[in-house]
This record gives C-alpha cells, sequence and structure tokens, in this order.
C-alpha cells in the first residue's frame, strides 16, 4: 500500500490529557493504531508468546552450542532419556559479569552516538536525507521529529571494529561469538527492563496521553505497548533507538564475529559465510540509508511500544536473525559456483523488487502523485480519514507500479531475499530454514494487521483500494 498525505497544517502536541476514553469517544479517534479491545485468541496469543518465545531464542542457539545446530537431536534426547532439561540447562553457558560488561559497553556507546552525535552524513553523501526529520502523524495528530543518524552510527561502530581487529588488538574479533549465550542472558534483562519501564512508563508519565491505549487487559497492554511514541526528553525516542540501534547495528557485527571465528577454527572463511555476510549487510544498510522513509513504515506509523518492540529489538532481532552465520560456524558450507550465482542473483532480485516498490512509495508521497512510475504519471484512489483532534485529513492510495501488482509487493521481495540467506547454507539442517518460516509468517500477520487497520482509517475508501489491486502479496496466489 503506497499512500500520500495531506492536511492544511501540521499540528504538534506536548499536551498530556485523560487516558480515559468512552466507547463513543473511541468511534472519534484516530482507528488505525493498535486494538482498542482483545479478543480471546489474541490474548491466548500474546500469552503464550510471551510465556515461550524467551525460550524459542535459547533452543535454537543451544542447538547450535550442544548439537552442531540439529533442532531435532535435543527433542529426541529428551524423548530417549539420554538427556534431561536440567542436563541441557546446566550445559548451557551462564550469565558471565564479562558479558555483562560488554554488552553494558555496547549498549552505552550506542546511546551516545544516537543522542551525542547530530547527523553529518547528509552533508556530503548525495541523495541521503539525514538529520532532523519529521515523522508520521500519529493517531492523535501529533507529528515527532526524529534525528536520523543510523547510517552515521553504523559507519562509527564499523570503523572502531575493523580499527580494532586490524590495528589496536584491543579485544579479539569472535567476541561475540565466544560470548554468545550469555550475552542472550544480558540481551533479555535489557529486553525485559525497557518493556518493563516502558509499560509503568504509560500510566505514570506518558509523553502523550491522547497516543495511548489501554485494552483493560494486562498481558495484551504489556506486550503490545501503551504509549506510541514513549520517549526521555525531546529526542530519545524508545521505537527509533531500540527498532534502529543495538540489534540491526550489532547485526553485521555478529556476522563479521561468526566469520572471524570460521578463520579461526578451519583457517579459511567459506563462500557461503562471505555470501551471507554481503546480503544481510545489503539489507542493513539499505535500512540505514532509507531510515528517514523508515518513520513511514507500520513498525512507527501503527505499533506501540510495548514487549513485542523492546524484547524482540534486543532478543529475537540479534539472536534468531543471525542464525545462517551461526549454523555456518558449526558447519561450514563451500557452496559451487553455479550455486554461489544462483543464491546471490535470488538475493539481490529480491532486494531491488524490495528497494524499487518502497522506492516508488516514497516518491509518491514526496511528490503528492507529481511523478511518473514505470514511465507514466501514476494513478491512485483519493483516500479521507479524520484524526483523534477531530481533523480531516486527505490521502492517495497508489495504484501503479510495483503497487497496482500487488498491495504489498515489498514484503514479496522481502521474503526473496530471507529465502537467499537460508540457500546459502544448504540443506543438510532444518535450523537455517527457521529464518524464511519467520518471515513468511511475520510478513503475512503484518500484512493483514496492516489492512484491518487501513480499512478503519479509510472505510469505504479502503474497499475501492482493493478491488482495484485485489493481490496482497504474490499475484495471483495471495
Amino acid at each position: 500500500m503506497a499512500a500520500s498525505q495531506s492536511s492544511g497544517t501540521t499540528k504538534r502536541r506536548n499536551k498530556n490529557v485523560s487516558n480515559g476514553v468512552s466507547g463513543s469517544e473511541k468511534e472519534q479517534l484516530g482507528q488505525w493504531g493498535r486494538a482498542w479491545e482483545v479478543d480471546w485468541f489474541s490474548l491466548i496469543s500474546v500469552i503464550l508468546l510471551l510465556c515461550f518465545a524467551p525460550f524459542i531464542v535459547f533452543y535454537f542457539v543451544m542447538a547450535c552450542d550442544q548439537y552442531d545446530c540439529s533442532v531435532t537431536e535435543p527433542v529426541a534426547d529428551l524423548y530417549t532419556g539420554k538427556s534431561s532439561l536440567a542436563d541441557i540447562w546446566n550445559r548451557a553457558p551462564s550469565f558471565t559479569w564479562t558479558a555483562a560488561k560488554i554488552y553494558a559497553i555496547w549498549v552505552t556507546f550506542q546511546i551516545v552516538l544516537y543522542m551525542c552525535l547530530p547527523d553529518l552524513c547528509h552533508k556530503f553523501l548525495p541523495g541521503y536525507v539525514g538529520g532532523v526529520q519529521e515523522g508520521a502523524r500519529t493517531p492523535a495528530g501529533t507529528v515527532n521529529n526524529y534525528e536520523i543518524n543510523g547510517l552515521q552510527c553504523w559507519i562509527v561502530t564499523h570503523a572502531v571494529w575493523f580499527a580494532n581487529a586490524y590495528y589496536f588488538k584491543w579485544f579479539s574479533p569472535t567476541i561475540i561469538f565466544d560470548n554468545w549465550i550469555p550475552l542472550l542472558w544480558c540481551a533479555n534483562i535489557l529486553g525485559y527492563s525497557v518493556s518493563t519501564f516502558a509499560f509503568i512508563k504509560a500510566y505514570l508519565f506518558p509523553t502523550n496521553a491522547k497516543d495511548c491505549k489501554f485494552t483493560g487487559n494486562f498481558f495484551y497492554n504489556y506486550m503490545m505497548g501503551v504509549e506510541f511514541n514513549p520517549r526521555i526528553g525531546s529526542w530519545f525516542d524508545f521505537k527509533l533507538f531500540f527498532n534502529g540501534r543495538p540489534g540491526i547495528i550489532a547485526w553485521t557485527l555478529i556476522n563479521l564475529s561468526y566469520a572471524a571465528k570460521q578463520q579461526e577454527l578451519y583457517g579459511q572463511v567459506t563462500n557461503s559465510m562471505i555470501l551471507v555476510n554481503v546480503l544481510q549487510a545489503i539489507y542493513v544498510l539499505d535500512f540505514f540509508w532509507n531510515e528517514a522513509w523508515y518513520l513511514k513504515t507500520i513498525d512507527i506509523c501503527h505499533d506501540h511500544f510495548g514487549w513485542y518492540l523492546g524484547w524482540g529489538d534486543c532478543v529475537w532481532l540479534p539472536f534468531l536473525y543471525t542464525l545462517q552465520g551461526l549454523y555456518l560456524v558449526y558447519n561450514p558450507v563451500q557452496l559451487s559456483t553455479a550455486n554461489l550465482v544462483g543464491v546471490l542473483l535470488l538475493g539481490l532480485v529480491g532486494y531491488y523488487i524490495f528497494r524499487m516498490t518502497n522506492h516508488q512509495k516514497d516518491l509518491f508521497r514526496r511528490t503528492d502523485g507529481n511523478c511518473k512510475i514505470w514511465g507514466r504519471k501514476p494513478a491512485y484512489i483519493k483516500c479521507s480519514y479524520n484524526s483523534a483532534d477531530g481533523t480531516k485529513h486527505q490521502s492517495k492510495l497508489m495504484i501503479s507500479g510495483f503497487w497496482g501488482v500487488a498491495r504489498h509487493f515489498n514484503y514479496t521481495g522481502d521474503l526473496m531475499g530471507s529465502l537467499s540467506y537460508c540457500l546459502a547454507c544448504g540443506f543438510s539442517h532444518l535450523l537455517p530454514y527457521f529464518y524464511i518460516i519467520y518471515m513468511t509468517i511475520l510478513l503475512v500477520h503484518r500484512c493483514i494487521r496492516d489492512e484491518h487497520r487501513c480499512s478503519s482509517k479509510y472505510g469505504t475508501d479502503w474497499k475501492r483500494y482493493t478491488d482495484a489491486v485485489p493481490c496482497r502479496i504474490l499475484p495471483a496466489i495471495f
């Protein structure tokens, strides 16, 4: 879905108001945030995730540490009695103060880069949009400002990493792999701490009370969040920092640490490890190059900040999105030239679709439709919606280019790239393919969530749009 929004004036609010919202008031407020009420299926899903998601992460990391990345052998050992849960738990490395120090330095370093170094990259990199940028309008009508300096943070971090690896030698390049499970415990501590703090903050001192949503259910509020944009001061934005700093910047560093470990163990880095590093680095760099665009995506525009984002960005992302590199440390794979080229092409074509689809949306939004998509002026459907302050806004939903092929064709490219990471690991184990399975579930669910919100937001105009573009992700299939 590609949309362009306009209104007579942009309103910014700093004043806190009452959190109580009656049923009739809910109908008048902005309708595209997360749910006001929770059905039983959603509640059960939330409770299951809160209970089992941390153990899912531990299971995959433990499977690599103790079973060379087999996801079936731990179950078989438990079933046959060769091992007990206590045995597996006791064999896993525990929390260490060394890991705690590493993790504390890492997070502190990223906070300093985020808060204390205004972006300079936009001054000398043509086409890059950084510095202070406006986010999308929230359901309450607020427009927040953000300091976009993610690319600069990534560059500085990796410059320090390589300077250490080749010159200073302060720490081993394998430091992340060598402390991987102890770092998992540290990341869980931070994830739960920040999620709990944001939850309490929403009740006691919310940044913008009118952008809070209380369902009346403790578990749902804790997981999906109450505050829309929790902040400390004017600039430390929880969503932008945790979505785009400790986890995603670490992603490429984690892969580099895996490559260093492979070199240490086997005397070489396999072409599959290089391929995974390159393809995932392209994705990470694309995120930071387009960080200003990211302010208009579902994570910032729709999701509230709770355990789902707080713990997910600290734990789920860095520990599960990097499974391919971890797998290749334990199971090095040297791809044939044909397979290497095939996987590389799949990843690059997927990235091209992902990037060009998002570029078309961004171009359409920035020019308010006064541009050319595939050589023609784009067609669109005019829509209207109301924000919480009662102001009526106009929006345009593009039905040209990739956005005329499917309503979320960028997800198609994303899934192609995700599959390429997995294929680089060969077919000996299931574990590397968790990522494509998870991403398929995530993006299909996100697609359905997004469209539910858009249906509430645009009403009958949304029906006109879906009639014009009937497919969601895969043309003629879904």
